[in-house]
């Protein structure tokens, strides 16, 4: 694991999370997380790679918290990637991660918000940026939830073994979430066709995981409830969206934003 000994390559940021997606298996870093937010600079920023569930526990931040770490220009094409020190990060703030202090959030998040999905499309197809994006949908169609494989690929399986190399390797091996969650949703854009994304928010993986152990004859029911029926009637549903670095013209939805519509009409006031 890397040293918090700064590089002539590093230098040190304060983010505030705002996405981190269920975790993948990693040829290089067992499992990973796609890990986003937004700079002191009002930027946005993705940080990799973060196997999230083998950090220290003091490391290990929450949505809406703020860390400082040291971070150096990745590789990756994408403007917005950077690679992570992990012994670095520090947790410095976690006033917005209070739950429901969406207006706190909104004041920070909104300056970056887009018009709608088609435009952030047509900005980075033409310019290479942004490779990631916050918005309002103007309609939710629909969620659909494909049922997939319950396990592993070997070769998945076999990056998810690599864990005795690593100090704090969690006691449980990964789960596989065996489903693939799309929304079918559109752009208030006047030429939008409509898009079907998939959505990798750690909160979704996580409920689905859980409740179809809980909930073996319902779990359906409840996830769409929460995940469909609320999110298109009783929220202010928003996207933050990413590209793939293997398919970078391809986008998902890598978190959501849902404050009770009450509320979303109340910050407008603020």
């Amino acid at each position: 694991m890397p040293t918090s000994r700064p590089t002539p390559q590093q230098h040190s940021e304060r983010i505030l999370i705002t996405v981190r997606t269920y975790p993948t298996p990693s040829a290089k870093d067992v499992e990973v997380s796609c890990t986003a937010g937004i700079t002191s600079n009002g930027e946005w920023i993705r940080l990799f790679p973060v196997p999230y569930r083998f950090l220290e526990p003091d490391k290990r931040f929450a949505k809406y918290q703020e860390i400082e770490c040291l971070i150096h220009k990745a590789s990756d094409s994408r403007p917005e990637s950077y690679r992570v020190n992990l012994d670095s990060i520090k947790v410095v703030s976690d006033t917005l991660s209070v739950a429901d202090n969406w207006a706190a959030r909104r004041r920070r998040v909104e300056p970056l918000e887009a018009h709608c999905m088609c435009c952030i499309q047509e900005l980075r197809d033409r310019d290479g940026s942004p490779t990631l994006g916050f918005f309002k949908p103007a309609e939710i169609i629909e969620l659909n939830v494909e049922l997939t494989t319950e396990e592993w690929s070997e070769g998945e399986f076999a990056k998810l073994r690599q864990d005795k190399l690593w100090r704090n390797a969690p006691p449980s091996e990964l789960a596989k979430v065996p489903c693939d969650v799309k929304y079918h949703y559109r752009c208030p854009h006047p030429t939008c066709k409509g898009h079907r994304q998939s959505c990798t928010d750690w909160e979704v993986g996580w409920a689905l995981l859980k409740w179809r152990k809980d909930y073996p004859d319902t779990w359906m029911n409840k996830f769409r409830q929460r995940f469909e029926d609320e999110m298109i009637r009783d929220n202010d549903t928003k996207f933050y969206v990413g590209t793939l670095r293997s398919h970078p013209s391809n986008w998902q939805i890598i978190g959501l934003w849902y404050p009770r519509q009450a509320e979303g009409k109340q910050l407008l006031l603020l």
